[in-house]
């Protein structure tokens, strides 16, 4: 099959897919938050009407999270929920700046080690009681604790002391202390240059020792048990139809807090999201159908805006024959990155042209790490030479013992329906067609797709990453051998080291320099198969004020209003 017959069929299932969608059928939305739960939106309130329930925000930023236990979490959708719930010892501003949380201030020693926070006066749970140092210290062991399984924790918490024999079971090794109910204490193997960030990220939150342990994993779905020390409490849980807020009056800042009830719409059919913003019912819907979008254009309640992140597809580095790296470069160099980010995604995002994408800062004040990369390494994908690509594809596929496909198993690839998620699974079954291989799709809901990806369930797998903080390790640490996010299992020594030596340096430069190696190696061994990088679009009615969207993918709702 020639490469223009590939784009021609995967664009008329794209576009069919997208007809079906606008009559009801199978749903879209934005790419970035996965997408699955099965409710229509009800009820809720009118923009603007003035019957509705007074000071009432009804919004969707996804479908039925797989958690929202801040521990447990690594998804954007959860994530939203749980900065409307949790405040840590630092945070982020509208303007991306961290500033004090809980802790009212902090100092960090001379040799960078040793940093020292001082909490709030009079801190309180949603349920009235103490908040304390103490707290901290139980969240912070729990995320390190090899039984509570949590993605971030090596990659959160590989800094601080102890932390290997932590993640052995020894939770007491950890150097996390409180000297005090007010003071919380945390000593780090060597300076990191982005801690703060580190301390101002949702998993990093105190959680409620006694209600974990006394309800055990469904601590988070319950009101009655979901305690939490932010802006909002919970007051209903429904899954598959609405997770609802109401103002926590314990919260240290409560005068600040605007809504009185935010109501989380979980919605996995981006039609019914968008019928329900059309008819009023919700103030702002982050899964916006595809199909609507060249009629959206110039709509100034249409936001596209770019966040720091990359869409790219997973390999099972466990199974035959994604072990060969021949075969997964083979692969990844078959996709045309241009035509899946300007045709298939409609230009709502951009072809890739190496893992980390733009917005993420270098060395230098006001730099770009894509833009060094670029300049010193050139691009590893050359999107305007896709002939070129695809030939060198054939050639290693015969290398490792494929030629023309020959006697490659059939594959399956893992995705959820949403956004272009299916168009570009459809895309990727054709292209990969002209090598040879056979792919089947396998549909899933959005919290099986992320349980299964991390228990290794799957052939190939769709993926991606949206930055915790401005720092290109954030996403590069992600392939280290071991970090709980590393769902493809991919594992190489050489750039194990590399991101070693960038975590541990004091030097600034060399944690760059590091960080440029190790992103080299994982190209270089197709580790996984960078795709496009993302934007976030959304709908927002002109009369939702106040409120910000951060880089990071993450709506602030809480200082906002209804005018």
């Amino acid at each position: 099959m020639k490469k223009s017959s590939v784009k021609t069929l995967a664009l008329s299932l794209a576009m069919s897919l997208l007809v079906l969608s606008g009559c009801g059928g199978s749903g879209s939305g934005n790419a970035s938050s996965g997408g699955s739960g099965t409710t229509e939106a009800g009820g809720g309130q009118e923009a603007g009407d003035s019957s509705a329930e007074a000071n009432t925000l009804d919004v969707q930023v996804g479908p039925s999270p797989e958690t929202i236990d801040p521990a447990l979490n690594s998804a954007v959708d959860g994530a939203n929920m749980i900065i409307h719930a949790f405040e840590g010892l630092l945070k982020f501003d509208k303007d991306n700046n961290i500033v004090e949380g809980l802790a009212e201030s902090y100092e960090v020693s001379e040799d960078g080690t040793t940093w020292t926070f001082h909490l709030r006066d009079g801190l309180k749970w949603s349920d009235g009681s103490d908040l304390t140092a103490e707290d901290f210290v139980y969240a912070w062991k729990r995320v390190a604790d090899p039984a509570t399984a949590a993605p971030y924790g090596y990659d959160l918490l590989n800094y601080v002391k102890g932390y290997d024999e932590a993640a052995e079971g020894n939770l007491d090794a950890l150097a996390v202390s409180a000297p005090d109910p007010s003071t919380f204490v945390v000593e780090l193997k060597s300076p990191c240059v982005y801690f703060d960030k580190i301390c101002a990220f949702a998993v990093m939150v105190p959680v409620q020792k006694a209600t974990i342990e006394a309800n055990g994993e469904s601590w988070s779905v319950n009101p009655e048990t979901y305690i939490t020390d932010g802006p909002y409490l919970m007051t209903e849980y429904t899954d598959g139809s609405q997770i609802v807020f109401e103002k926590n009056p314990n919260y240290w800042d409560a005068d600040s807090i605007t809504f009185d009830k935010i109501v989380w719409h979980l919605i996995e059919d981006a039609n019914a999201s968008y019928s329900a913003y059309q008819n009023g019912n919700l103030a702002m819907i982050k899964d916006v159908p595809t199909e609507e979008i060249p009629s959206l254009e110039g709509n100034s309640e249409f936001h596209v805006e770019p966040i720091m992140g990359t869409y790219y597809v997973n390999f099972n580095t466990k199974k035959a024959p994604f072990d060969d790296a021949r075969v997964r470069e083979a692969l990844s160099l078959a996709i045309d990155r241009d035509y899946v980010a300007n045709t298939i995604m409609q230009g709502t995002y951009s072809p890739a042209t190496n893992f980390v994408g733009p917005g993420v800062s270098d060395e230098a004040e006001g730099s770009s790490f894509e833009e060094v990369t670029r300049e010193k390494y050139g691009d590893f994908f050359d999107v305007e030479n896709y002939e070129e690509d695809l030939e060198k594809a054939k050639k290693l596929l015969a290398e490792a013992g494929y030629p023309d496909g020959e006697g490659f198993p059939e594959v399956s690839y893992l995705t959820n329906d949403s956004g272009y998620h299916k168009p570009v699974a459809e895309y990727l079954q054709g292209a990969w067609a002209e090598l040879g291989i056979t792919m089947t799709i396998n549909i899933q809901e959005w919290k099986t797709v992320t349980a299964d990806r991390r228990a290794g369930n799957y052939d190939i797998a769709r993926n991606g990453w949206v930055y915790d903080w401005d720092d290109p390790s954030n996403m590069i640490n992600l392939l280290e051998t071991g970090n709980g996010n590393n769902d493809g299992k991919y594992s190489n020594p050489d750039f194990d080291k590399a991101v070693d030596d960038a975590r541990n340096t004091t030097d600034l430069k060399e944690h760059y320099e590091k960080l440029h190696e190790a992103e080299q190696i994982m190209l270089k061994d197709a580790g996984i198969a960078p795709v496009a990088y993302y934007n976030d679009f959304w709908l927002q009615k002109e009369n939702l004020k106040d409120t910000w969207h951060s880089p990071y993918g993450y709506w602030y709702f809480m200082y906002g209003s209804l005018a």
